[in-house]
């Protein structure tokens, strides 16, 4: 079953890359939703006191159905651009050979500083607007989580992205970051979920406390 799978996958690559990226993100980022939401429903009864009533799994497939077409949209277009060209520019502006430290390390550190920050960026902001917000709150949002999430995402992509540069096949490095995307897409959620999260504000306190001492 796995193995028709795979070679099913491989065939819709080859013949519909754009395409297979496209429907293979949205999906994903859907799933991922939806287990963000169940992971912070069960969080929250894990902590409920004995005197309160219990709550059942509500499901918001609204918010699900957003976050699949910022897959859809966003995620596998620019992604399966983002990373065919990331390849080709740094053999060609760079020159380095393929699998050494220089090539992956240059594109580890592109990854991380361009696309990265690009897709946190617009996630926040997509799904701030996607609810209703306003302005002036989505950008208050964007305040409160990009940090937060940009500092926890920094600690593990870079060694996934690693992985991916020096051992993926170029072809498949796009399913290696979708895989990864369904982890990243519950993260993300979760992340934008958790609102004003005592634990947000004192990553956000400790930045502007030492840009503040950096100042005097």
């Amino acid at each position: 079953m796995l193995v028709r799978l795979w070679k099913w996958y491989q065939r819709c690559l080859t013949q519909y890359p754009l395409r297979t990226q496209v429907v293979s993100s949205g999906i994903l980022w859907g799933v991922g939703d939806f287990s963000a939401q169940s992971v912070t429903h069960f969080s929250k009864e894990s902590h409920r006191l004995d005197h309160q009533e219990a709550e059942d799994l509500k499901i918001s497939w609204k918010r699900v159905a957003f976050t699949s077409l910022f897959g859809f949209t966003f995620v596998g277009p620019v992604g399966n651009y983002w990373y065919e060209g990331l390849d080709r520019f740094i053999k060609h502006r760079f020159r380095f050979m393929p699998n050494t430290v220089g090539f992956v390390t240059a594109k580890v550190a592109a990854d991380g500083l361009l696309f990265g920050p690009l897709d946190l960026l617009t996630f926040f902001t997509y799904m701030g607007f996607s609810s209703g917000k306003s302005f002036e709150q989505v950008k208050d949002d964007v305040k409160r989580d990009f940090l937060p999430a940009f500092i926890l995402e920094g600690a593990v992509w870079p060694l996934a992205q690693a992985a991916n540069f020096r051992y993926i096949p170029v072809r498949y490095q796009l399913l290696y970051v979708n895989v990864f995307c369904l982890l990243d897409s519950a993260f993300l959620s979760w992340v934008e979920q958790q609102e004003d999260a005592p634990w947000k504000q004192w990553i956000t306190s400790l930045v502007t406390l030492k840009e503040e001492e950096g100042q005097r």
